[in-house]
């Protein structure tokens, strides 16, 4: 199974550097959510994790460097769900998550029955499989969510990326969308890597926070351990009390200013 380390790692767009020597590692099938305000360089650090962005010191995905890989074999490894992903309205749900076999297909190849099958299935797993003929601009926003879940879960890639994935999400569509992602984690043994600006998902889905500020690491470990009040206040500005339920699940709440 696949599992993700960085070591020293700087990154950014061309001459302007965002990221400074991040450090951490993400053992397979393992949850590590990043946090941090805005402009902190989370999405840069995702993109960068994805081998999309050239990067200084050492980005391994299951033992092996990215650097050294090709485009194909990348994504045999790393399924990546950017922010805004390009859903172009008129095709079919099938044929949106039949695009997570690509890697998988030579230069000239059509997808045979093998991709078909394992589509038919993450559309099943997804309670997709009634929308599979539906066109993705008829779609709820949730539901298109979920399609684009179906697409990187075809890749059947060993490390999946997220970025924010609850974005456009009410709170009960949300939390579904991230008990999905632990189920199947769970079940097929995936590592995930998020995005997430809310912090009470973080700590409870997430076996590890990753808190990112000026694109450099300032605190990484257990929920309880980094998501506290003088850390959220010296990096968020927020003042907050961090809860916890009768269930032992964190919850970070927000305390007016009067």
């Amino acid at each position: 199974m696949t599992g993700l380390r960085l070591r020293n790692v700087r990154s950014g767009y061309g001459e302007r550097t965002v990221l400074r020597e991040v450090t951490v590692e993400v053992p397979s099938g393992g949850w590590l959510a990043i946090v941090g305000p805005n402009g902190a360089g989370k999405s840069t650090l995702l993109n960068t994790m994805a081998g999309l962005l050239p990067a200084d010191g050492e980005v391994l995905a299951d033992g092996r460097a990215l650097r050294t890989l090709s485009a194909r074999e990348k994504a045999r490894l790393i399924a990546f769900a950017p922010q805004d992903p390009v859903l172009p309205d008129g095709i079919t749900v099938t044929d949106y998550a039949l695009l997570g076999r690509t890697p998988h297909l030579g230069p000239l190849a059509r997808e045979g029955a093998a991709d078909l099958s394992i589509v038919d299935e993450v559309l099943h797993r997804l309670d997709l499989a009634g929308l599979a003929g539906r066109r993705l601009g008829t779609l709820s926003g949730g539901e298109r969510q979920r399609a684009v879940l179906a697409r990187v879960l075809a890749q059947r890639a060993g490390l999946l990326l997220l970025d924010e994935p609850t974005t456009g999400l009410d709170i009960g569509h949300a939390q579904a969308m991230l008990e999905l992602i632990d189920r199947l984690r769970r079940e097929d043994g995936t590592t995930v890597v998020s995005t997430l600006h809310d912090l009470t998902f973080a700590a409870q889905y997430a076996d590890e926070i990753l808190l990112l500020a000026d694109g450099e690491v300032v605190a990484a470990g257990a929920p309880a351990n980094v998501l506290t009040g003088p850390l959220l206040q010296r990096h968020y500005g927020a003042t907050a009390e961090i809860l916890t339920t009768g269930g032992g699940e964190l919850v970070i709440a927000p305390i007016r200013r009067k």
